[in-house]
């Protein structure tokens, strides 16, 4: 893959090339740009970039003074952006809320559009009993490394309340042992899960991030997991009506990552949302 120089550090993404209308498209904490593999073969008329963030399955730490806070990670997607000259951008999150704090910060004149898939939202930050688990893990001496090394293990993959309550359809072993391999090698990479886990703002701090959103005029489509157990169904529809121009649409039969469980639907939903005609 190929690999950009941020402040932060290295960033490595995936680029699919082209003059179509560009997407740029998040992951989620200890996961890739491959949660996206599903829907990517579908989108072969637009620009898909898939950035690795240094969320846990970065190949190579971060410097050791970066700030991975949760603005601090949302400025390094802007800063991506820029890097890359990445111009009326569709930016398309899944799992990871955090880059809303682009809006928060007034730093999204890249965004042209915004996509919000089943994602952190308010003050859901870390969500659900997985997210509370990793930020206690990231709270105790050795905590992430004992995480790490139960992360082979059925129950921890599809057990409720575990990774199981991610998606109602296994993620292959394949994809989630690269998915978990760097920060069950690395004491780098999860010094960097931890810096993050351990910085994140109060809820009320979260809910005033938020409500600054409400200044981003462009299009908004959130798409919803009714199933979903780590966002709450009503954040769904408290986004879609936080923005000017939103707009929300729930999905069957899926859980949080809606890229593994309806791929099909999301890739009608992003073509019907950024048409390819559409004037960049």
């Amino acid at each position: 893959m190929p690999e950009i120089e941020l402040s932060a550090g290295t960033v490595s993404y995936q680029d699919s090339g082209g003059d179509g209308p560009v997407l740029v498209l998040l992951h989620g904490l200890t996961m890739d740009g491959s949660v996206w593999r599903k829907v990517v073969p579908g989108l072969g008329e637009y620009r898909v970039v898939r950035p690795t963030l240094p969320l846990g399955s970065h190949r190579g730490p971060m410097h050791p003074d970066a700030d991975l806070s949760l603005r601090g990670l949302a400025l390094l997607v802007g800063e991506f952006l820029a890097a890359l000259d990445l111009e009326d951008v569709t930016l398309v999150l899944n799992d990871w809320g955090g880059a809303q704090v682009l809006l928060s910060e007034g730093k999204a004149e890249r965004v042209g559009k915004l996509v919000l898939v089943a994602c952190e939202a308010f003050d859901n930050y870390p969500p659900g009993l997985p997210g509370r688990l990793i930020a206690l893990a990231a709270r105790t001496p050795g905590g992430l490394a004992g995480m790490m090394k139960l992360s082979g293990l059925r129950l921890f993959r599809r057990g409720a309340g575990a990774w199981g309550w991610m998606s109602k359809r296994p993620v292959p072993d394949a994809v989630m042992d690269e998915w978990f391999r760097p920060a069950k090698e690395s004491a780098e990479i999860r010094r960097d899960i931890a810096k993050y886990g351990l910085s994140l703002p109060s809820k009320a701090g979260l809910l005033e991030l938020s409500e600054r959103m409400r200044s981003f005029d462009r299009p908004v489509l959130v798409v919803w997991a009714k199933e979903d157990k780590l966002m709450p169904r009503e954040h769904g529809r408290r986004l879609a009506e936080l923005f000017p121009d939103g707009r929300l649409v729930e999905v069957e039969d899926s859980y949080t990552l809606v890229p593994e469980d309806q791929p099909e639907l999301l890739v009608r939903l992003l073509r019907e949302f950024v048409p390819v005609t559409a004037v960049r």
